[in-house]
């Protein structure tokens, strides 16, 4: 590799029509490869389209449109401090997870046959323990909550502390830094995207190119950082303070993608092309792959049942009841607690006669009266109404809002706001669930005005 950097540093400055074709090829290649690894389902030509022309040119998941410029706006936000002289810091490290991340969002699962739920926080370290099951069946843990600023304080001062020092290769450098990181898991999601990102700070500092890991080499790539654990011990103190002897698989490896890098640059300098074979033929499986998937969902079109009927209260009523009712409860200082009235309801007839109250209703303790309900529902809705407010002068306000969701045999209805059909199995996206509880706060705010 050093005969490579040898000619890629003789071979600078490079033209500005070539660093333009490698700046332009690693944006669209980091990005696309970065989230892909993390199960983004945007194609290689969705994300070019998106990231060069601000739309995309198929139908495509909100979330992951979304999750792909924020990557390409963190990506910006590294190398500009990447090529500042400031130290890397744990507060740059939280402000890139916020811009990747854009906010906090809950996660609900089903464990054991309960219902469960946590908040993923941008920006914030994690605040329960994350862990992973090896292909061994076992439980692999991270840091703890508590261990974790202090972890990240020790590998924040090594680094800035190992950079100056310069006794480590760039490789060696970006590999120890990149699996202390990995083992610590600082936050509940985002983890490998930041690493990813933080290699490629250390490589700008280093006067080397960026490097980017492929998705199509996610097995090696994981396979390299397990190997390691094996050899540096599994408690996250052993993995967070790892020495480099022990981790040479993860050196390898990262060797290997610093050669590609070098090679593309120097290819590119020389007026060559830079295009990969590999990336042509691995784009026309994956969309191969899409058209066969598309094809089965268009042959296996979802209907009304059971299942569905709580897929849609867990994914979309039930988070949006819950910001209704932060919502309301933000007007304490206008309605006192008396003065507020709330319902969820499921009705077997689309109205609030024969209806049932969804409070505390859960899939996997519902008890026959409920489980009838959810067969045969014809819609669910959200009532609130606020009346006689504690200003004696608008004692005749009153405030109603209602929200409906109403079940047809091969789709639902989210009513009001999105006036809009989903088939089962789809469902509004974080713009779509961000309007309605938008527009319900502003209906709050124009009665009161």
């Amino acid at each position: 590799m050093n005969q490579l950097y040898t000619e890629y540093k003789s071979l600078q400055p490079f033209k500005p029509e070539t660093l333009a074709r490698l700046n332009r090829k690693f944006m669209l290649e980091f990005n696309y490869n970065s989230n892909h690894i993390e199960g983004n389902t945007l194609t290689y030509g969705q994300t070019e389209f998106l990231l060069l022309f601000g739309k995309t040119t198929d139908v495509a998941d909100m979330k992951d449109l979304e999750d792909m410029k924020a990557s390409n706006v963190a990506l910006n936000m590294m190398k500009e401090e990447a090529l500042s002289n400031r130290p890397l810091t744990e507060n740059f490290i939280r402000q890139l997870h916020k811009t990747l991340l854009r906010e906090d969002y809950k996660v609900y699962r089903q464990k054991n046959g309960v219902s469960t739920s946590y908040t993923v926080h941008a920006g914030r370290y994690k605040t329960r323990h994350n862990s992973v099951i090896t292909k061994s069946g076992e439980m692999f843990e991270y840091a703890s909550p508590e261990e974790t600023p202090a972890l990240m304080s020790d590998l924040l001062q090594w680094y800035n502390g190992e950079e100056k020092s310069g006794k480590l290769s760039p490789a060696e450098l970006v590999s120890l830094f990149h699996y202390r990181y990995i083992r610590i898991h600082p936050f509940e999601d985002g983890n490998g995207r930041i690493a990813r990102l933080l290699v490629n700070f250390i490589l700008l500092r280093k006067n080397y190119p960026m490097i980017v890991i492929k998705s199509a080499d996610k097995e090696n790539y994981l396979n390299a950082l397990s190997t390691c654990d094996g050899f540096t011990g599994t408690s996250p103190s052993e993995g967070a303070h790892a020495d480099i002897s022990k981790i040479q698989p993860f050196v390898s490896y990262v060797e290997k993608c610093l050669k590609r890098a070098l090679t593309v640059c120097i290819r590119a300098a020389k007026g060559e092309s830079i295009e990969e074979d590999e990336d042509f033929v691995k784009e026309l499986k994956i969309l191969e792959r899409q058209k066969r998937q598309n094809l089965a969902a268009e042959n296996s079109q979802k209907q009304f049942c059971e299942t569905e009927v709580w897929n849609v209260l867990e994914l979309v009523f039930f988070p949006l009841l819950n910001e209704f009712t932060k919502t309301v409860e933000n007007t304490n200082s206008i309605f006192n607690f008396s003065q507020v009235e709330q319902w969820s309801l499921i009705s077997k007839n689309r109205t609030q006669k024969d209806s049932l109250s969804l409070n505390g209703v859960f899939r996997d303790t519902a008890n026959p009266q409920i489980k009838d309900f959810v067969n045969n529902a014809k819609s669910m809705w959200y009532i609130c109404k606020m009346l006689n407010p504690q200003n004696p002068q608008s004692t005749d306000l009153k405030i109603e809002k209602e929200f409906y969701i109403t079940f047809f045999d091969k789709h639902y209805f989210v009513d009001g706001i999105l006036n809009k059909n989903f088939p089962y199995g789809k469902y509004p996206s974080e713009e779509e669930r961000k309007e309605i509880v938008s527009q319900f706060k502003k209906d709050i705010l124009t009665a009161l005005n």
